[in-house]
């Protein structure tokens, strides 16, 4: 059964299409329904180019960034097998491997970027 599970870390940008329009850094939402997808995604290729440059390390990006409440673990998940996360983020994970971070993934909630840590 576990070797069915993937582990991974990811940071979310919420903008004004996000399902929930709070955060914990947000907590009225009046930023994100500020944020277009544009600018989250722009927010997002930013953050990721520092952490792929080796400027940032993911997890203190997750940390200070990152709009599910994840970021208080340095944006850890933990263990998901199919089916528990919303689809694109699901499939985006298991086509990862291990170390592999990803490209821009859209969700109901927002924008991501995954990092497959198992």
């Amino acid at each position: 059964m576990a070797a069915e599970q993937v582990r991974a870390s990811h940071i979310l940008i919420k903008h004004e299409g996000s399902r929930r329009k709070a955060s914990w850094k947000d907590p009225d939402g009046r930023v994100i329904s500020a944020t277009t997808r544009d600018a989250a995604v722009g927010q997002l290729l930013t953050l990721r180019e520092d952490i792929v440059s080796g400027k940032a390390r993911f997890q203190d990006v997750a940390a200070r960034y990152s709009d599910c409440s994840s970021a208080k673990r340095g944006g850890d998940l933990g263990r998901f097998g199919r089916g528990q996360m919303q689809k694109p983020f699901e499939e985006a994970t298991y086509a990862l491997k291990v170390g592999e971070l990803s490209d821009v993934v859209d969700t109901d909630s927002g924008v991501h970027i995954i990092l497959r840590t198992g």
